[in-house]
């Protein structure tokens, strides 16, 4: 009986929410039908977007409501109202989520009284359940009514207020222009700090190692000795053009991860960090033994890591860092922690925005969580099929 009480308890806090919600709706209601009137005589065109922006909030509130009760949050696709008022007004009345929350609305009109038929249910319930259960030992048949109508006000909201799948549709178009727009900038900034290195470095030194190979044919018949030293000279720009070459290949495309597979590679780059960094392998395995993840997610994965651990040996103060690869069915799992002093921001120009970028044009998200103080830690999500 105590745990029927205590749902029951539950059901109605639920309800008398709702209760309130609904109220609230009631009077909301005046608002829309003077904006309604104002809109088709254009007076108050301007007052749609605002209306709609308060619907949202209540349809949002609402949203999260149904989904504390049932435990399945309800996704919004809403998109965002920007722009000038034309363009504001335009995007309210395109915009399919719009219909869907007025069409809540007008239904709620109706099973938003749900919460009245819970008020004769406590005395009726109290009574009939606590002799059914008090004193014949039965199960509750009146108080769990309660709980019911609470399942009944979040299933129809529920229902109601799920996105259409045209405005999922929209909202993961904008996504993709969103992402695409973000890889290219960082495809833009990868050429250019590529043209950059081989122009500054690379190329330099080639041109110092012809100029000597020039110097030591001239000096050849003259100065035997001088022409050694020259040629000695041009050997060693050749040997440092060559190591410029090979960084630059490696902010490609690592070789190593070529070699000796993503944990192979970040097992490498944990040995070679200024920080004491363990690495554990969750699913994945060395070398070219067992599926891997594409080469576009492993390197994705590789220089998220290497940026992260960078990150935390300039700015967190850290001496140890842990790196956690994992194979999920969906695709590949990476976090990277650190016991540092915290505080990253991601516009910080701490390397965070070129990460998400990257992570982003492949379809994966990542989640920075950097208190004051510490802990930082780095989740990123790639999918991939394996």
């Amino acid at each position: 009986m105590r745990a029927t009480l205590r749902q029951a308890g539950r059901a109605t806090l639920q309800l008398v929410i709702s209760a309130a919600m609904a109220f609230g709706s009631y009077i909301f209601v005046t608002v829309l039908l003077i904006t309604a009137i104002l809109t088709v005589t254009v007076v108050g065109a301007f007052m749609l977007p605002e209306t709609v922006l308060l619907i949202r909030r209540i349809a949002g509130a609402k949203r999260q409501q149904a989904g504390a009760w049932t435990g399945r949050k309800i996704p919004e696709a809403y998109q965002p109202l920007n722009g000038t008022v034309r363009e504001r007004l335009r995007t309210a009345v395109r915009d399919p989520s719009t219909l869907t929350d007025f069409r809540w609305m007008v239904a709620y009109y109706a099973y938003g009284a749900l919460p009245v038929l819970m008020l004769p249910l406590w005395p009726l319930g109290l009574v009939v359940d606590g002799v059914w259960c008090g004193l014949l030992r039965r199960e509750a048949v009146v108080l769990p009514l309660i709980s019911r109508l609470a399942d009944l006000d979040a299933e129809w909201s529920t229902a109601l207020l799920k996105p259409s799948p045209k405005a999922q549709l929209a909202v993961r178009v904008e996504e993709l222009v969103q992402t695409r727009a973000g890889a290219i900038a960082a495809h833009g900034a990868e050429l250019r700090r590529i043209e950059r290195d081989l122009h500054d470095g690379t190329q330099a030194r080639l041109v110092s190692l012809s100029m000597r190979i020039g110097l030591a044919k001239r000096a050849y018949d003259q100065d035997p000795a001088a022409a050694r030293r020259m040629l000695d000279e041009a050997q060693t720009l050749a040997e440092e053009a060559l190591t410029d070459l090979r960084h630059v290949v490696r902010a490609i495309h690592p070789p190593i991860l070529t070699d000796r597979g993503l944990v192979g590679a970040v097992r490498a780059l944990a040995a070679s960090s200024a920080l004491g960094v363990s690495v554990t392998v969750d699913g994945l395995t060395d070398g070219h033994d067992g599926p891997r993840a594409p080469a576009a997610v492993e390197a994705a994965a590789y220089f998220v890591i290497a940026e992260s651990l960078t990150n935390a040996a300039k700015y967190s103060g850290a001496d140890r860092a842990e790196v956690h690869l994992a194979r999920a069915r969906t695709g590949l799992r990476v976090q990277v922690r650190d016991e540092g002093r915290g505080g990253a921001d991601e516009a910080g120009g701490s390397g965070l925005l070129g990460m998400q970028r990257r992570v982003a044009a492949l379809d994966g998200s990542v989640t920075v969580t950097s208190p004051v103080g510490g802990p930082t830690v780095i989740e990123v999500e790639l999918p991939c099929v394996w």
